[in-house]
């Protein structure tokens, strides 16, 4: 079975013992950081203020979808880059930056004209991003003042929300860049924000996606929690200044800034929508396991890629089965970034809690994903990674034998012959 041992390649520990190579998804290269002005009981807020696109709703995906048909009736390749470049930006901005990179024969204005209508048209595929729909009705639901800004003209920011169902009524105030005289990083969209919403700039928590717009929320005399769009390899030091760098909106913690905790954990677990992944469990570096004594499974990632694409990195649980052996398993699970094809592919790492005799290569592995245990994390030491990883196993454990994680056992994909796994 294949383990990549997933660590900081600063550690001196760990980079003394494995290949720059091998890696594991149950480290993570984001850190979590607190501001010294900030301890993480004493930050109470008031209202809280979000960015909208890729910080609440996935709008990358649709800008990739719009891009790489535009950029086909060109006679160009859409390949995604630059971003960097244009995160955070006003839509002119953006699009004067896509010119000059492709090279496109267009001015930056035709291609707005161009791409608006396409963009609408994609407006009912926008989904929310993990633990986006979750946060704002916890919020709404206890009272907490919360509003919309963002870089696009209200008109789109409304249109997006209108396809959220039941998002437009829960925010107390929506600005869009076409309401302010400056874009981010200047401090007015959150100014002026604050302003609509009575509210003093010191008791607002911004959250955002970009560095932009984490200098804008600072600026503006307001605590930011980042959710960085970017990957830890282009994002350097961006996202330094905000208070708290967190992987995704599943591990905000209302408390932490003096708001009514979550109620929904269970054995410090997370209940999620299930998905369900599988494949035959091939051979990877075949060198973790040696390493840590912990061996997970590899599957091969193109059969279920766009499930990956909705998910945040980070460990789970689950069940998994072997569906020629008629057995279900307890099983932990990694997601996250695989280094060793440069950051550009996510991988799957299972590890099911059961002692196996022997190698099951080429068997068919079935999985029930079914709740959130943790994001990835950097570790000082490879004991100290090998005994989270072992915590986690018990967290697992202990969660799947009660509800609502239980019910899973028997789902029916787990022990579907292959060839009638399409009609469950």
């Amino acid at each position: 079975m294949l383990l990549r041992c997933l660590v900081k390649r600063s550690a001196p520990v760990i980079s003394a013992l494995l290949p720059l190579a091998l890696s594991s998804p149950f480290a993570f290269p984001h850190r979590r950081k607190m501001s010294a002005s900030c301890d993480g009981v004493h930050c109470a807020v008031s209202h809280v203020i979000f960015d909208l696109d890729d910080t609440l709703i996935d709008t990358e995906g649709i800008f990739d979808s719009v891009n790489r048909d535009l950029f086909a009736k060109f006679g160009k390749v859409w390949e995604s880059k630059g971003l960097v470049n244009r995160l955070g930006k006003q839509p002119i901005e953006t699009a004067r930056v896509l010119v000059k990179d492709y090279g496109l024969p267009c001015s930056a204005e035709e291609y707005l004209e161009i791409t608006a209508p396409l963009f609408r048209e994609r407006w009912s595929m926008l989904r929310p991003l993990p633990g986006a729909a979750r946060l704002i009705k916890h919020l709404h639901n206890h009272r907490i003042p919360i509003a919309l800004v963002s870089d696009s003209p209200k008109s789109n920011v409304m249109g997006k929300l209108n396809h959220q169902h039941g998002w437009t009524e829960l925010f107390k105030a929506v600005l869009g860049g076409d309401e302010v005289q400056k874009g981010k990083p200047d401090p007015e969209i959150y100014s002026t924000i604050a302003e609509k919403l009575g509210a003093e700039p010191d008791g607002c928590l911004v959250i955002e996606d970009s560095p932009t717009g984490i200098a804008a929320g600072k600026a503006a005399g307001m605590k930011v929690v980042a959710v960085p769009s970017l990957r830890r390899k282009a994002s350097k030091n961006q996202y330094d200044s905000a208070d708290l760098v967190l992987s995704s909106l599943l591990d905000f913690k209302p408390e932490v800034w003096g708001l009514p905790a979550f109620q929904d954990w269970i054995c410090n677990t997370l209940p999620i929508e299930p998905w369900y992944v599988g494949g035959p469990v091939i051979k990877g570096f075949g060198r973790g396991s040696k390493i840590l004594g912990i061996p997970t499974a590899n599957l091969p990632t193109t059969a279920f890629s766009s499930v990956l694409s909705d998910c945040v990195c980070g460990i789970y649980l689950g069940w998994a089965a072997l569906s020629d052996r008629g057995e279900v398993y307890k099983m932990v699970m990694s997601v996250g970034w695989n280094p060793y094809f440069d950051n550009t592919e996510k991988t799957v790492e299972p590890w099911l809690l059961h002692e196996f005799p022997e190698d099951f290569y080429g068997e068919e592995l079935r999985l029930v994903v079914v709740g959130y245990i943790r994001p990835e994390a950097n570790f000082p030491s490879l004991e100290a990674l090998i005994e989270r990883i072992h915590e986690d196993g018990r967290i697992a454990s202990s969660a799947l034998d009660i509800n609502p994680y239980a019910k899973y056992q028997n789902h029916p994909y787990l022990l579907t012959p292959l060839c009638q796994k399409d009609e469950i």
